[in-house]
């Protein structure tokens, strides 16, 4: 809700209030006028200021209220910010595959993996034909050149291309 409705509302709560805490105090009076006429013989009554106490209390916190109301009704509405955001992703740069220094079998293997992103190194040895000693010593080397990384998963290898 807005600023200006919130106090308009705790205004009419406050004239509401104020209503009330009259009719109470008079309320409270007469109860107090009949009752005290008959304990202290008609003289003074120690009970009448602490209903003017009472009510000078609530009138007090009504007040508060009002002004709290009219604080809000003055106030000007908040402008919203409005933040324009541009995102820059960035794409992340191929890398440029230098194999010149590798021997086929290693070229023909990286080309696997290279084209699957993530394999078994059971599969390698499946596509290739190698035998599984020289799969597993060609990956090393590849590893070592910063081409491939191999993750243990149980009792297999996951091989994964370095982008």
């Amino acid at each position: 809700m807005e600023n200006k409705y919130v106090g308009y509302l705790l205004i009419g709560v406050s004239v509401l209030i104020t209503i009330i805490v009259f009719m109470f105090q008079s309320a409270l009076k007469s109860f107090v006028g009949s009752s005290c006429t008959l304990a202290h013989g008609g003289s003074y009554c120690p009970m009448t200021t602490t209903i003017n106490q009472q009510t000078y209390l609530a009138l007090g916190i009504v007040g508060i209220l009002v002004l709290v109301g009219i604080v809000l009704i003055l106030s000007k509405p908040h402008e919203r910010l409005i933040i324009k955001t541009k995102t820059i992703e960035r794409k992340p740069q191929k890398r440029v595959l230098d194999t010149t220094g590798l021997k086929p079998e290693e070229k023909q293997i990286l080309k696997l993996i290279q084209e699957n992103k993530t394999i078994f190194q059971g599969d390698i040895i499946e596509k290739a034909g190698f035998s599984k000693a020289k799969v597993t010593r060609i990956i090393d080397r590849l590893e070592g050149k910063g081409f491939v990384e191999r993750k243990r998963r149980g009792l297999t290898n996951v091989v994964v291309f370095k982008e």
